[in-house]
């Protein structure tokens, strides 16, 4: 019986093959449930948030107009960033008060607060809602922002936006990527009332022209290429 040899190449595509399979059984890993915080923080609601595999834990204190979250999602690399952010005048991205976390320059995490007043560019700076406190965590490929925000008084609904990027170049977030998690990154929140156990509110999409490493979803979106890719090789 004839040997089957493999080339090189067999091996290497094998090898890809694997690791894209891996990455996407992983993509729809993190949940509210199965989430616990170090700093022994508690919150009223948690939202599996629909896109980028992310959640948001949040208490809102109407007394002080307070609202408590935490928001938890993979950077699309392990030196990426994170973002979590409050529209107070519209959808989207244009206008959003950012909190965006990333490691910095000696490895700590941090988190910073941007203006996000374009796609173009994004500087750090002070945003228009107070913000009484703010921290993050990075462990087991996670990154979580921690923060307390002053709210404007009456407001039941907040339009939230949020994001994951691939790079940090000195200390400024690079963009991030292009792809229908990214563009659908965004929903209300009903502040009042009965919680909704998910966040899967319709909203426009963001468009955003992005030139970084593609988000926590890419696997999945990658394996058709892929499979394009392999087929071309052995036709």
């Amino acid at each position: 019986m004839a040997s089957i040899r493999h080339s090189p190449q067999f091996f290497f595509i094998l090898f890809t093959l694997s690791s894209l399979v891996l990455l996407s059984s992983t993509v729809h890993s993190i949940n509210c449930a199965s989430e616990k915080f170090t700093n022994k923080k508690v919150y009223s609601n948690c939202n599996d948030l629909p896109t980028l595999n992310s959640t948001l834990h949040w208490t809102f204190n109407p007394q002080n107009s307070s609202l408590s979250v935490a928001f938890v999602a993979p950077p699309a690399t392990p030196n990426g960033w994170i973002a979590w952010a409050i529209n107070p005048t519209q959808t989207g991205m244009i206008g959003s008060q950012a909190l965006i976390a990333f490691k910095n320059s000696t490895g700590l995490m941090a988190v910073k607060t941007y203006n996000i007043s374009s796609y173009s560019s994004i500087k750090e700076g002070k945003i228009s809602l107070e913000v009484l406190e703010s921290s993050a965590e990075y462990s087991g490929g996670v990154m979580k922002i921690f923060a307390v925000v002053k709210l404007p008084e009456k407001m039941t609904e907040v339009n939230h936006v949020w994001q994951v990027g691939g790079s940090v170049n000195d200390g400024m977030p690079g963009k991030h990527a292009f792809l229908p998690a990214n563009m659908k990154a965004m929903g209300k929140l009903q502040l009042e009332g009965k919680a909704k156990s998910n966040d899967t509110s319709a909203v426009s999409p963001v468009v955003a022209p992005s030139t970084s490493a593609s988000s926590g979803n890419a696997g999945i979106y990658a394996i058709p290429i892929f499979f394009g890719c392999l087929l071309g090789i052995f036709q």
